[in-house]
Parts: structure tokens; C-alpha cells; sequence
């Protein structure tokens, strides 16, 4: 790959490539010195133009495994706010010799933008409401481990809940289960599911939470709506939220995920360490090597022996 933009840009053996490619990550990063030669003399760019503390400090922690250097940009100790545009700041920070970006930005599209403006590879760390690729690729790798489904998701059914509408981490992760074969239901009011929706859809999550193999709980992204598209967080508690009664209804051996920060009380209100199913700390601790192997994939020379 010359850059990791969006799930639906890479093939399925693409995507079977990188979550293989993970296991050797997850072996390194199982050693006492969890170090390999794969970047070093490489150097990767941090753009974070919104908050992130996974994402970010994953990226961060990844780069330094490999052996490679880390830059990170902190929007508000830099000249946007004196009013440098995005491709300043592109061109500005490629002129110290960088061979990767990860790109977070507000704005959709902006990380194949930065593409025009440099010649490092680029990732996209999350655009908007667009896409999020590495939290998918990192949800896809923890299911396939904890139900131990190497060969893919055929059969599998996967439930996103929440604000559908506003979640990059929806349309990405959607998108790389249904590659993989999995039968996904969208779960949400009618005012927070896409206009045009990709997958099957559902406003009662009752109706389905005893069939699911995996629930998959989005928090309610109220820094990116406009308009009061629930009465009240009470309210969508009451039917989207996962609450000990629903919990009692899953399946044995469902998984319970976030790609967090959770909202506690609003799409969970049970605590997440009593539920048998959940893996939002596998979730966590995989990101680290999954984003391992996309540095790898992209920039790696020296091994990862």
C-alpha cells in the first residue's frame, strides 16, 4: 500500500494481509523488550487536528516499537491559529523529511487532500464523519481472535448501535465485517441512520439483541450535530441504551465493543468489567499492534524478527 485512506479502498486480501500481519505484532509487543528494527530511520507525522487519546497515543506507541521517530502536531501550539491552512502545514512539516502522516482532521476528505501535498504515505486517523480505517481494522482483528474466526465472518452478525449518523467508526467498521462476510444491522432512531444506509436497518434493538453475535455500541456524537435529534439522552437510554436487562438477553458468547471515549449512563449503564462478553480493553491493547502493521505494511524494511 501507498497510503491507508478507508476500508473500502482495500481489497479482502488486503485486509487479511494486515490483520495476519498483526499477529506478529502482537507477538513483539508480548516481549520483555517489545522493540524491532522495522522503521528505523523512518519518521512519522502526527496531524491531529481534533482530541484523541487512543488513537493518538496508539499511533505514538507503534511508531516507537518499530524503532521509528515520532512527530506530533498539537493544533493549538501551532500556526493554525495564526491561520495556516491545512496544506501549509503539510508542505511545512514534509520539508523536514517525514515518510508518513496520520491524519485526523474535522473535515472529510481531508486525508486524500494531504495526498496532493506531499509525497509520504498517509493514514487516516479519522475524517469527519467519514472514515476511520485503523479502528475497524483493530475491531475486525479483535473478533476474529476472540471468536476465532481466521478465515473470516461468514455467518457472523454484527449489530452497530447508536448515532449511525455521525460515527466514521460505523461506516468503516460496516463496511470491513460485510467484506469479511458478516450480516450487519444498523440500530438507531430514524434521525441518527444515514440517509442512505449501506446495510440493513433497525429503530428497535429489542427486537434483535437475543441474535447478534456481536453489539456494537457507539457513543452519542454530540460535538458533531447541529440539532436535537433525540428528546433526551433518557429517552434514548430507555430503548438504544445497554442496560442490565438487555445484557441478560445476549446470546452466550456475544461480544460486547466501544470504540470509545464511553459515555457512561447514556449507551451503557451497566459496567463493562462484569459483563463476560466484553472486549473493550482487547480492543484497546490491539490498536497498538495493529497499527504496528500498517506502519509496517507501509514503511517497514527491517523485519519484525
Amino acid at each position: 500500500m501507498k497510503h491507508l485512506l478507508a476500508i473500502d479502498e482495500l481489497d479482502v486480501a488486503d485486509i487479511h494481509r494486515l490483520l495476519e500481519l498483526t499477529d506478529h505484532m502482537v507477538e513483539v509487543n508480548q516481549r520483555p523488550n517489545p522493540k524491532v528494527p522495522a522503521l528505523r530511520g523512518r519518521t512519522v507525522c502526527n496531524l491531529f487536528f481534533e482530541v484523541s487519546t487512543r488513537t493518538r497515543l496508539s499511533f505514538e506507541t507503534a511508531t516507537r516499537r518499530l524503532s521509528g521517530d515520532v512527530m506530533t502536531f498539537t493544533v493549538s501550539e501551532s500556526s493554525v491559529n495564526k491561520g495556516e491552512s491545512l496544506r501549509d502545514t503539510v508542505e511545512t512539516v514534509a520539508a523536514m523529511g517525514v515518510d508518513a502522516f496520520v491524519i485526523r482532521h474535522r473535515s472529510s476528505g481531508a486525508p486524500w487532500q494531504a495526498c496532493r501535498w506531499t509525497t509520504a504515505a498517509v493514514i487516516n486517523a479519522g475524517d469527519g464523519w467519514h472514515a476511520h480505517p485503523t479502528q475497524a481494522l483493530l475491531d475486525a482483528y479483535t473478533v476474529r481472535t476472540e471468536l476465532g474466526r481466521t478465515g473470516g465472518f461468514d455467518g457472523l452478525r454484527l449489530a452497530i448501535v447508536g448515532d449511525v449518523k455521525h460515527s466514521r467508526v460505523a461506516r468503516s467498521v460496516g463496511q470491513i465485517f460485510a467484506a469479511l462476510g458478516a450480516d450487519v444491522v444498523l440500530v438507531a432512531p430514524a434521525t441518527l441512520l444515514p440517509v442512505v444506509a449501506e446495510h440493513a436497518t433497525s429503530d428497535r434493538l429489542d427486537d434483535i439483541i437475543g441474535d447478534v453475535d456481536v453489539l456494537y455500541l457507539l457513543r452519542m456524537q454530540r460535538e458533531r450535530m447541529s440539532e436535537a435529534l433525540v428528546p433526551n439522552l433518557h429517552e434514548y437510554t430507555e430503548r438504544f441504551g445497554l442496560t442490565a436487562e438487555r445484557a441478560a438477553r445476549l446470546s452466550d458468547g456475544a461480544l460486547v465493543m466501544h470504540p470509545g471515549p464511553m459515555n457512561r449512563g447514556v449507551e451503557i449503564t451497566v459496567d463493562p468489567a462484569e459483563l463476560p462478553g466484553s472486549v473493550i480493553g482487547h480492543q484497546v491493547a490491539n490498536g497498538v499492534a495493529v497499527r504496528m502493521a500498517v506502519l509496517f505494511d507501509l514503511l517497514g524494511s527491517g523485519g519484525v524478527a
